[in-house]
């Protein structure tokens, strides 16, 4: 069975590029356009891996990683961090959240399928 993500990002252009790059690398991809959604579709149909934008609209992705910490099924969960929130402190931020691991944009879409694999290696 193929390894599911659940890509949780306001900006489809961004959801898209990456949607395409992991179907490309044999993941199966659901998309959420806000972090309510995402929760929301995590807790229904737990993912094999959580990928959260951290600059959102109604929920930013720190809150939202949280959020689903809180949850009983939800907290073995790889949430890996993909944003261009890269300064200082955002890495950190990040990982205090919750998240376990922090990908800056724009992605190097050439290492991005083996980045994804190392995170669903390391929490397997």
């Amino acid at each position: 069975m193929m390894p599911r993500i659940l890509y949780i990002d306001d900006d489809k252009f961004n959801r898209l590029l990456i949607y395409r790059i992991l179907v490309a690398a044999g993941y199966e991809v659901d998309l959420a356009e806000g972090a309510i959604t995402g929760i929301d579709m995590a807790r229904h149909n737990p993912p094999d891996l959580i990928l959260m934008d951290m600059s959102m609209p109604e929920m930013d992705g720190l809150t939202a990683t949280r959020h689903i910490r809180a949850l009983p099924e939800l907290q073995n969960v790889p949430i890996v961090v993909v944003t261009a929130n890269v300064m200082e402190g955002d890495r950190e931020r990040s990982l205090q959240a919750g998240s376990n691991g922090f990908i800056g944009k724009p992605i190097d879409v050439d290492r991005f399928p083996e980045q994804i694999s190392q995170f669903m290696r390391s929490n397997s």
